[in-house]
């Protein structure tokens, strides 16, 4: 659990170095609001809303567990694991409005998206619902996505491309312009999400038996480190030098693929998953120049492209039921309807609420303030204040 949790600092700290420095606080700002936001509605009601469902609910009901009234202490280390993943999922969408967002009105939005969307997509998952039995419905075998491959990756990464799309573009918005403004920030932020992924992925299997830790934890290090290579491949080729953000970015599109996937794939075609995974994410985070919407940092290139990677890849290469073991379609075929139909949900419970948002509040900073970086009219406050005497 407390892996989990440290990830969303991490996180804080990777996007907090790829944006402009007079707006690193605000965009740190957005991840460590949505931790203590949607901590809050978790004990409330979310945890009540993504646990016994079933496939003709619509989720868990909110009122069943208030407050986290009724549980055992097993429980609660269940839904305390549980809950640091809404946390990270709700995060992970605010890089694709850095530099122009009010914290207000992104607050407002992520506890709405959390109750409308990322509630009962875990519910449809892992609590019971429909996506969880869908194979059983269908004659087929069940759908895999033993960490969050629909849940957190393509839930998130979806949301992320709506909310660009509402916000709109940064102003000079354009291939090379947007550099990060502290790249060792970025790299830190990137070794503790890299760590912190392995209780992530691995945490489950503690909770629920040891039998297969040392195939996740591998399986974990085998694609991100892959991952590294399949970007930097691709980066070197096409920009004709290997980066460090590029290698920090590939690592994280490993491990995003691998999430679905960690406890039913061979160490070899973990291997192969990153490589593909780090080398597709590197190519699709040029759509957004060439199709036109502003993912500041590039959640929809790296957390929907890589998790629609791994939740594909398992309908190839799952242990047992995927096409080179079973040579049959099921598994391709419930991965993709899970995929999509999260993918699909995502994207217009996101474009909803953001316009709701816009609509009645505002949603994007004055466009001067933008401009000027927004660290201090939003917070007050600057990340860096070199000027600052010392007393």
């Amino acid at each position: 659990m407390a892996l989990v949790l440290l990830m969303t600092p991490g996180l804080a700290f990777f996007y907090g170095g790829l944006v402009k420095a007079k707006s690193v606080v605000s965009m740190m700002m957005m991840s460590f609001g949505a931790l203590a936001l949607v901590s809050v509605l978790w004990v409330g009601y979310g945890y009540g809303m993504t646990v016994e469902s079933s496939p003709t609910q619509f989720s868990g009901d909110p009122f069943r567990h208030l407050g986290l009234a009724g549980l055992s202490d097993q429980d609660y280390l269940a839904s305390g694991f549980a809950a640091t993943f809404a946390i990270i999922t709700t995060a992970l969408i605010s890089g694709a409005v850095a530099d122009r967002a009010k914290f207000g009105s992104w607050m407002v939005f992520a506890g709405l998206w959390v109750t409308f969307v990322y509630f009962p997509v875990a519910s449809w998952v892992w609590g019971g619902g429909w996506i969880q039995n869908l194979g059983a419905a269908m004659g087929l075998p069940d759908v895999i996505d033993f960490a969050g491959g629909t849940v957190v990756e393509i839930n998130s990464g979806a949301a992320a491309l709506a909310l660009s799309l509402v916000l709109g573009k940064r102003f000079g918005f354009a291939k090379g312009i947007m550099q990060p403004h502290n790249v060792p920030l970025v790299l830190l932020g990137a070794g503790i999400l890299w760590f912190g992924w392995f209780g992530f992925n691995a945490g489950a299997e503690f909770l629920t038996g040891m039998e297969n830790v040392g195939l996740i934890l591998i399986n974990t290090l085998s694609a991100s480190a892959m991952a590294v290579f399949g970007w930097l491949g691709v980066e070197r080729f096409r920009e004709g030098k290997a980066t460090s953000v590029g290698a920090a970015s590939g690592a994280i599109a490993g491990l995003v693929a691998i999430t679905p996937s960690c406890a039913n794939l061979t160490p070899g075609f973990s291997l192969l998953l990153g490589l593909l995974a780090g080398a597709i994410s590197c190519l699709a985070i040029e759509l957004k120049f060439r199709l036109g919407y502003d993912d500041s940092l590039d959640v929809v290139g790296i957390h929907l492209v890589a998790g629609l990677v791994g939740m594909f890849y398992l309908g190839l290469f799952a242990n047992e039921t995927g096409f080179v073991y079973s040579g049959e379609f099921g598994q391709i075929i419930v991965q993709a309807i899970a995929a999509v139909a999260v993918l699909v949900y995502s994207f217009a419970g996101a474009w909803l609420i953001g316009m709701l948002v816009e609509k009645t509040m505002g949603f994007r900073v004055r466009s001067e303030d933008e401009v000027a970086g927004i660290d201090l009219v939003v917070h007050g406050e600057a990340g860096y204040n070199l000027d600052a005497q010392v007393r």
